[in-house]
C-alpha cells in the first residue's frame, strides 16, 4: 500500500537528494511539498523545488511557499557557503513550466493532514516554522497525522552552527519547541546518524556516469558539498542528512538504535540556543524506552545508507518512479 507523505523543506543540496530519494520510492505518495527559509529562502526554496520535480517527472506534486521568517526573528540569510547562492550549488536547471499552489505551507499540510487522517506521514528537513504555523492553524493537527520525521538536532553529537545546535533546530528554537511538544508521534533523525553516513566520492562518479538525467543533475550540485566537507571531515564527501531523514520515515533505513525519550529544546538566549536536550540517561540500561515520550531520536544505523542511496538514485526503478509511473 503507499504511503501518503507531505515533505517539508528548504531545498539546498541535500533536500534535492532526499526529494529524489523519496520520489524513487515505489511506497511513498508525494502529496505535497511546503519550503520554508532555511537554507535559501522559503521563495528560493520552492523555485528550486519545482525546477527539479520537472527533472523528475512530478509536475502534479503541489508546492506551497511557507514561511519567510521565523517565529520570533527575521531570516538572516541562510547557508550560502554551504549550499550556494542559489541553494543547490550553482546549478542551472530549466524553470518548470508551473507555478507555486496559492495556499501556505501551513495550510497545504492542515489539508493533507485532513485528506488523510491518520496515515498522512510528515517529513521535515528543515525549519519547523511551517509545522509549527499548522498546529497554530489546526490544534488537531497532531491527532490527524501517522508520524513526523524531522532531520535536525543533536543528542550526543556537537552540533554543526554551535557546539550544541543543529542548523534546522537553531534557525528556529521555537517553533521546534512547538513540533516537540505536541504530543504526535516525532522521530528526531540528529547529526549523531547523518554525520556518521557519508557520501563519498566514488558514489558521486555513480551518479554523474548515470544514464539517467536526474542522477546526473544532482551530481552537479554536489561539487560545492563535498568542497564544504572537506574542511570537517579532511576529504571531499558530504554528510547525507535530509535524504536519510525520508529513509527512516519511510522505512527504508532502519535504526539499531532509536530510544523514544523526553526532548527539549532551549529556547534561550545564551549559548545553549537551539540545543536538543535529549533525555539519555537509560543509555546505561540498554537505551529503554520512557514510557511517557513521544519522540524517538535515531542514534545510529545498521546499514551503509550511502550505497542504498546511490543505487536508488540510479537504479531503473527510479527513473520508473521519476517518470511519474
Amino acid at each position: 500500500m503507499s504511503t501518503p507523505v507531505y515533505f517539508d523543506c528548504d531545498t539546498g543540496i541535500d533536500d534535492a537528494l532526499a526529494l529524489a530519494y523519496l520520489v524513487a520510492q515505489p511506497h511513498a505518495d508525494l502529496r505535497g511539498i511546503g519550503t520554508v527559509s532555511g537554507n535559501v529562502d522559503a521563495a528560493q526554496a520552492a523555485r528550486n523545488t519545482l525546477d527539479l520535480l520537472a527533472v523528475l517527472g512530478r509536475d502534479d506534486v503541489p508546492v506551497a511557499v511557507g514561511e519567510h521568517d521565523f517565529l520570533t526573528h527575521p531570516y538572516d540569510g541562510g547557508a550560502p557557503h554551504v549550499h550556494g547562492a542559489n541553494g543547490i550549488g550553482g546549478a542551472r536547471l530549466e524553470a518548470a513550466d508551473r507555478t507555486v499552489d496559492g495556499r501556505s505551507a501551513a495550510q497545504l499540510l492542515v489539508d493533507l493532514a485532513h485528506q488523510h487522517p491518520g496515515a498522512l506521514r510528515v517529513v521535515a528537513v528543515g525549519p519547523l516554522t511551517n509545522l509549527a504555523r499548522a498546529l497554530e492553524l489546526e490544534p488537531r493537527l497532531p491527532g490527524l497525522v501517522a508520524s513526523v520525521t524531522v532531520m535536525g538536532g543533536a543528542a550526543l553529537a556537537p552540533g554543526n552552527v554551535s557546539p550544541v545546535a543543529e542548523a534546522n533546530i537553531a534557525n528556529d528554537p521555537e517553533a521546534a519547541q512547538a513540533v516537540v511538544s505536541a504530543g504526535w508521534p516525532v522521530t528526531l533523525v540528529p547529526l549523531d546518524v547523518t554525520m556518521a553516513h557519508v557520501l563519498e566520492q566514488a558514489h558521486l562518479d555513480r551518479l554523474a556516469a548515470a544514464g539517467q538525467e536526474a542522477p546526473r543533475v544532482l551530481a552537479s550540485m554536489l561539487g560545492q558539498y563535498f568542497e564544504f566537507y572537506r574542511d570537517i571531515f579532511g576529504r571531499a564527501c558530504s554528510a547525507m542528512h535530509d535524504p536519510l531523514a525520508v529513509a527512516v520515515a519511510l522505512g527504508t533505513a532502519v535504526p539499531d538504535a532509536a530510544p523514544r525519550v523526553p526532548v527539549v529544546v532551549d529556547t534561550g538566549d545564551g549559548p545553549g540556543r537551539g540545543q536538543t536536550i535529549c533525555d539519555l540517561r537509560g543509555r546505561y540500561r540498554g537505551l529503554a524506552d520512557h514510557p511517557e515520550a513521544t519522540c524517538r531520536v535515531v542514534l545510529s544505523l545498521g546499514t551503509d545508507f550511502a550505497e542504498d542511496l546511490t543505487r536508488a538514485l540510479t537504479a531503473p526503478v527510479a527513473a520508473t518512479a521519476a517518470a511519474g509511473a
